[in-house]
């Protein structure tokens, strides 16, 4: 049976939890997983899940660790004129990468993916299950055409930061969105 309350002493709780949750969605998924579980998992009351984290969305948002709000992914694509989506997404995660804090992250987060399989499940439920069910309903454009979105600017990424190949790494911002915004902007059509 889990401990109830606070544990003595320091608190490491917050990361326990964490890592309870990496455990349990990379062995049974976003579906098969539960906050009574991660709790049990952590040692601690599911009362202190919800404390931290609120829903079991955001524990598997905080697990992931991603560097930006998947909220504002959204928002960024739902909010201004339709032409200019692929543009304002685009701008937004050059914005991310650009500052070396949220890039460091992001590359973890890539490199992990490549090579641990919890990771690469956790993010695939992510992907599909937060951003893609979303964005496909509220733009009315197939999962298949978001997918396909989601590949060339990761693939962007890949090659601008993870790799480093020319002209794509050293290229200014206006001009990669002026070259990938319209072929992006197909994808939505």
């Amino acid at each position: 049976m889990a401990r109830t309350g606070r544990r003595p002493g320091q608190t490491e709780t917050r990361e326990h939890i964490l890592s309870a949750a990496r455990q349990q969605f990379g062995e049974r998924g976003y579906d098969g997983t539960t906050i009574r579980a991660i709790a049990a998992d952590a040692g601690v009351n599911p009362a202190l899940v919800h404390h931290f984290f609120g829903t079991k969305d955001r524990v598997f948002l905080a697990a992931l660790n991603l560097p930006i709000d998947p909220g504002r992914v959204v928002a960024t694509l739902l909010d201004g004129p339709r032409e200019q989506t692929a543009q304002r997404l685009l701008r937004m995660f050059l914005e991310l990468w650009r500052e070396p804090d949220s890039r460091a992250s992001f590359l973890a987060l890539m490199r992990s993916v490549a090579t641990n399989e919890r990771a690469a499940v956790m993010m695939r439920q992510f992907i599909e299950r937060v951003m893609l069910a979303r964005i496909s309903e509220a733009l009315g454009v197939p999962r298949l055409a978001l997918t396909a979105m989601v590949s060339h600017v990761m693939g962007i990424a890949m090659v601008r930061f993870i790799v480093g190949v020319e002209p794509i790494a050293s290229a200014g911002e206006d001009e990669l969105v002026a070259l990938v915004a319209p072929v992006l902007q197909h994808y939505l059509s």
